[in-house]
């Protein structure tokens, strides 16, 4: 009983610290690289369709370089945010296909983060606005959920509930 216990939670650390950073680490280490290397080479020797391999291998959404998202075709729209709100608008931009490049201002005290974003439909770009300022509209009015308060309801309905009595016997047979 205590032996499949303790097996269980080494299965879980060794899955948990050795082999997903082992496989992260040989994906960004090892096959990356040879994709970008490879597309290298079909560029060099030349002939085939290297721009439409290279976006199905390595599609450009998402977060990126403000240079990479300049170098795209349509125009750019920037909005100022805060600190705060910067995961829920990564989140929003993921969800509607956005493309968008982040830059930290450094002059600022409390730093303000410019968000430079485009998408193929203008209606994208509105649905982002429109949900990430809702939903910082709700932050605002309720405020963020304590974690504390959270756990603290959850710790006093587990203690509510009622415990199943363990008996133990021990039985010799002689």
């Amino acid at each position: 009983m205590i032996n499949e216990e303790i097996s269980k939670e080494t299965i879980g650390y060794a899955k948990n610290r050795i082999a997903k950073p082992a496989i992260k680490f040989a994906w960004s280490g090892v096959a990356k690289p040879s994709v970008k290397l490879f597309i290298k080479i079909l560029m060099i020797v030349g002939g085939f369709p290297v721009k439409a391999i290279k976006h199905k291998i390595l599609p450009e959404h998402g977060k990126m370089s403000v240079k990479q998202l300049i170098r795209k075709d349509q125009g750019v729209q920037s909005v100022d945010i805060d600190g705060l709100g910067l995961g829920d608008f990564k989140r929003v931009a993921n969800k509607y296909g956005v493309d968008f490049a982040i830059v930290k201002s450094t002059e600022l005290d409390p730093p303000k983060f410019t968000v430079f974003f485009k998408a193929r439909d203008a209606d994208a770009i509105t649905a982002v606005v429109n949900e990430y300022t809702a939903r910082q509209l709700k932050l605002q009015k309720e405020g963020r959920p304590s974690i504390l308060k959270k756990l603290r309801k959850f710790k006093e309905f587990v203690a509510s509930l009622p415990k199943k009595a363990v008996e133990k016997r021990k039985d010799r047979e002689l």
